[in-house]
């Protein structure tokens, strides 16, 4: 499971999209941590908005913040049905978040080493994403979350190397930029058809060091 990432470069999402970049975020995200997310908007002539929004799904009807320190992936098999993700899966608040690479830890030493998963060709990606919206009772702050979606890795050739060596292997699900408005306007059922691993010739791992310490938000 991802908890760790570098979402792209307000720059390089500005590449991406056609759209202002939005403000600034912290370098690396990790759950409760601000990110962008790109979403369909049918209203604009790109089709598409960024916003950002925390890393860590928070459903419309939990109690304040904190569950988003445990809903910041959610598992292909089970998002339709789980209480946390069914209402956004249902809705169909689907969203790509753009990232340079993400991490993991590999145990092949025999203790958690951060490796660093990203393009070959270095250049951002996008995975696959749901989205939800929470109000704040005591301040009436209308707060928009994610949650990453993740599908079983046990084989890949390169995310078959990480976690400890009994845990099943998962993987973050890329959509290619050619898909990212089938994504962002596909039904349920639809939806789920695309949700695929990573294409290996594509990408490529490597240690990593260790992350700098920032901003916890939630």
């Amino acid at each position: 499971m991802c908890v760790n990432f570098a979402p792209a470069k307000p720059t390089a999402v500005q590449r991406m999209t056609g759209l202002e970049a939005v403000p600034d975020y912290p370098s690396e995200s990790f759950p409760g941590y601000a990110a962008p997310i790109i979403r369909a908007d049918a209203g604009a002539a790109s089709g598409l908005k960024v916003d950002l929004a925390l890393f860590g799904l928070i459903p419309g009807w939990a109690k304040d913040r904190s569950i988003g320190r445990r809903t910041y992936n959610s598992r292909t098999e089970t998002v339709a049905e789980k209480p946390s993700y069914r209402t956004a899966w249902r809705r169909r608040q689907w969203c790509l978040v753009p990232m340079e690479r993400f991490f993991e830890p590999c145990w092949e030493t025999g203790k958690a080493v951060r490796w660093s998963i990203h393009r070959q060709d270095c250049e951002p990606f996008t995975v696959a994403a749901i989205w939800d919206s929470w109000t704040d009772n005591g301040t009436g702050e209308i707060v928009e979350s994610f949650s990453m979606l993740t599908i079983n890795a046990d084989g890949h050739a390169i995310m078959g190397r990480f976690h400890k060596p009994a845990d099943e292997r998962r993987s973050l699900v890329v959509v290619p930029r050619q898909a990212w408005h089938e994504w962002l306007t596909a039904t349920p059922d639809g939806a789920g058809s695309m949700l695929s691993e990573m294409p290996v010739g594509q990408y490529t791992s490597e240690e990593a060091g260790t992350p700098k310490p920032q901003l916890v938000l939630l």
